[in-house]
């Protein structure tokens, strides 16, 4: 927080609402990562950081697979680590959204 009026950015979530208002489905899915540094109001500790990076995955058409979703974080990630990392996607629980399973 700056002040009362000014919010720092909790999260990267409103990318993907812009981008479904804007894609033109007719020429094909949408496909997009949505990185970006974020802030919380949290006491730094050891899984807590009042700033941090999220990056956010949406895949979204005819025929879409989580494998879409899933080869398009793993080219991202190879990008960005290097092909001799191993990436591993996980289940994991998210408190409001409940439990995530993925391959």
């Amino acid at each position: 927080y700056i002040t009362p009026e000014i919010l720092l950015r909790t999260q990267t979530s409103p990318v993907q609402s812009r981008a479904l208002e804007k894609h033109d489905f007719s020429k094909g899915p949408l496909k997009m990562i949505a990185p970006g540094k974020v802030y919380r109001r949290d006491t730094d500790d050891a899984t807590h950081s009042h700033q941090f990076h999220q990056v956010e995955g949406l895949v979204v058409g005819k025929n879409i697979t989580m494998a879409d979703l899933k080869g398009t974080l793993l080219s991202i990630m190879q990008e960005l680590f290097g092909e001799k990392h191993q990436i591993r996607i996980a289940t994991i629980l998210l408190p409001l959204y409940g439990t995530i399973s993925r391959s």
